[in-house]
């Protein structure tokens, strides 16, 4: 027995070893960029550890390197609080506002010498990790900076991101903050990939980072190369640092990626010159940032400062300009949208911008080229902001030669044909044919979008040939799209054609408000979707309603309800929802909403604390059933918590729970807990 006892704790050893050791050129290879083994060296090293995980199972742990990927999806982002609210920064688009904020600092706390630290603004999605015991726990977006969506699955993927801090020093609890990224060089593949399966491409590396880290299937986000920088952290058990750097070179030390150029200035002139430096060299980066952020760097000034509601009054984000380059405008030509709005857009000679080549600008509307006098063979001023279109500000009249010519809005859609119109009070003309190719292909990209019906794999290059093949003719055309249809179109394998079928399949039972938001009536977004279904339970309620009741609904003003009217006057729009009943989709909230009062609250009124690894659940899929049941979960445990649940290696909660004669029960009495409902 004690031969096996001790042939056991040799293993455990040895698995422990083998993970630090990979845990270390991880963060040499990904974080430092200065790997100390050749690849085939730490192969042999992560073979090793996969050999005696699947020979020791028991002994497999969340933060394993093994563990970051074969998660499985989620079907939905649930909801956390922030250990300290994400505050935004405050902008400032000048040098003059930079020494303003500098004044009303020293106007704060006179007398007391300023140091700032001097940050890029990393132009990706803001996330919050936090980690106990020195494990990572849990990861959120931003959101609205006191809650955001739950996405540790997927960031658990990203490789910067450490699943087990370095060091001895354990800390008991920590929230770090950061930015989600995706280097310029990936965000090209990803979108020559897109371009070969057919799919709609990203407009930017941020949305690119963004969307990928909101999948709800985490194998699609480990499939994209994120990356990560850490630039603050939250000790709320306290800690010893006086500065901003120490807090920065701390978390570098325990295992984090910090940007390298990060720079301690011992005024606001050096700060300033640091910004402008950077104005230029940006576009040397691999990634994309939109300006620099001015921190000052003693924590104890910081204190003494605060925050307003919205911003810390301690720190300043400092803008870029907006890059303008000159350019001749070739042609003007017109563009129809969805809702049939025709949009004049400018070609031009192709020119560099914001690290982009631009060949199109938008001009926005027959006023605007009128108000701005633009015309064919002009010379103008183009500029990009951040993210932005492209559009003309102005033209350079003095080098007009004469032969420019003058642009006239067409009378006839330039795609079908149809009379062109324009409404009282409106500046765009428009085409109000239901048949016009150029509205279908949008319609159904509208319709297929992520917060719509998010048929992944139905990209421009694939709905353009199904239309121009005559193989749909409206959104309804696409549940009834056979394998063989597909199969012929260029560019569809057998698995591509599969998947797109599964994901049309997948469709048919997103929400009434994601249908409703599809079917693309004018003024109807998103969120005036789910307001909509508060009032309207079904579609055929909502198609009947009266122009008088859907005004009285609070966020639904004469000019969205007259919309919603004119969309169900329709014939065709009633024919097309008529098949989109006939093939099965979601039409009725109220089946929903029955499903959920037939679960009994057996847990209504109880508090929850999860610590450990549970060996049936993920901790998203506990909590959401304890929530589904009446229950709360909270992150820490207090006298008002009435059960801790404790899975494989609990943490501290579950000693504050002993501490405190708090309930602490396993994992199959909490089973019993649950099961009492079925």
């Amino acid at each position: 027995m004690i031969h096996n006892f001790d042939n056991h704790v040799n293993i455990i050893k040895k698995i422990e070893e083998l993970r630090e050791k990979i845990r270390y050129h991880n963060y040499r290879y990904y974080v430092l960029d200065d790997p100390t083994v050749s690849d085939a060296e730490y192969d042999r090293l992560m073979k090793g550890l996969i050999e005696l995980e699947e020979k020791y199972p028991r002994y497999i742990t969340p933060y394993s390197p093994t563990q970051r990927v074969g998660i499985e999806p989620v079907s939905e982002f649930t909801t956390v609080k922030h250990i300290t609210p994400m505050l935004s920064l405050a902008n400032a688009f000048s040098t003059e506002e930079l020494r303003a904020f500098n004044q009303r600092i020293k106007k704060l706390i006179p007398q007391q010498k300023l140091e700032y630290v001097v940050e890029l603004k990393i132009d990706g999605l803001a996330v919050a990790l936090v980690y106990e015991n020195s494990i990572f726990i849990r990861g959120a977006t931003r959101g609205d900076g006191v809650t955001g969506e739950e996405i540790t699955s997927n960031l658990r993927i990203i490789k910067t991101i450490p699943l087990k801090l370095f060091g001895e020093d354990n800390l008991l609890h920590c929230e770090v903050y950061g930015e989600v990224y995706m280097k310029k060089s990936d965000f090209k593949k990803l979108n020559e990939e897109r371009i070969k399966k057919g799919e709609s491409l990203f407009a930017n590396p941020r949305n690119a980072a963004a969307g990928s880290a909101r999948q709800l299937d985490p194998r699609i986000t480990a499939q994209r190369h994120l990356d990560t920088f850490i630039y603050r952290a939250t000790f709320p058990e306290g800690n010893n640092f006086n500065t901003h750097i120490e807090v920065l070179n701390y978390l570098k030390k325990i295992g984090f990626k910090v940007n390298p150029h990060i720079k301690l200035c011992q005024d606001i002139e050096e700060a300033i010159n640091y910004c402008q430096k950077w104005i230029e060299k940006k576009e040397e980066l691999d990634y994309e940032i939109d300006g620099m952020v001015i921190k000052v760097n003693s924590l104890k000034m910081r204190e003494e400062l605060g925050s307003t509601t919205r911003s810390p009054r301690w720190a300043i984000a400092y803008k870029f300009p907006a890059q303008q380059v000159t350019t001749k405008v070739q042609d003007i030509i017109v563009q129809v949208g969805r809702t049939g709005a025709l949009t004049p857009v400018a070609v031009l000679d192709p020119v560099r911008i914001s690290g982009s080549v631009v060949q199109r600008a938008t001009l926005h509307n027959e006023d605007e080229i009128r108000r701005k006098d633009v015309r064919i063979g002009d010379i103008v001023l183009i500029q990009k902001a951040g993210e932005v279109i492209p559009e003309v500000v102005k033209v350079i009249k003095e080098k007009r030669t004469g032969k420019e010519m003058e642009f006239v809005m067409p009378s006839q859609c330039p795609v079908c044909g149809a009379k062109v119109f324009r409404l009282e009070g409106e500046v765009a003309s428009r085409c109000n044919s239901l048949t016009c190719p150029a509205q279908i292909k949008e319609r159904i990209r509208h319709f297929a979008s992520r917060n719509a019906m998010d048929i992944e794999g139905l990209g421009p290059a694939i709905i353009d040939q199904l239309v121009e093949n005559g193989l749909i003719i409206d959104i309804s055309n696409l549940y009834f799209l056979k394998r063989s249809d597909l199969i012929a179109l260029q560019r569809m394998g057998e698995k591509s054609v599969d998947n797109l079928l599964d994901a049309i399949e997948k469709s048919k039972k997103k929400s009434l408000a994601n249908l409703i938001y599809g079917l693309g009536i004018r003024y109807v977004g998103l969120h005036t979707s789910e307001v909509i279904t508060r009032s309207y339970s079904t579609l055929d309620k909502f198609e009947k309603a009266r122009l008088e009741a859907l005004i009285e609904i609070n966020e639904i003003g004469p000019k969205i309800a007259e919309s919603i009217i004119l969309f169900f006057k329709e014939k065709e729009n009633l024919a097309i929802i008529e098949r989109l009943r006939s093939a099965g989709l979601n039409f009725n909230l109220e089946e929903e909403k029955m499903r959920k009062e037939k679960v009994t609250q057996i847990l209504a009124g109880k508090q929850f604390v999860l610590t450990g690894t549970l060996k049936d659940f993920t901790r998203t899929q506990a909590k959401k059933i304890i929530i589904e049941l009446g229950g709360r979960v909270t992150g820490s445990v207090s006298k008002k918590t009435d059960y801790v649940v404790a899975g494989e290696e609990p943490g501290s909660k579950y000693q504050k729970a002993q501490e405190l004669g708090v309930n602490i029960i396993n994992e199959e009495e909490f089973k019993k807990i649950i099961t009492k409902n079925s």
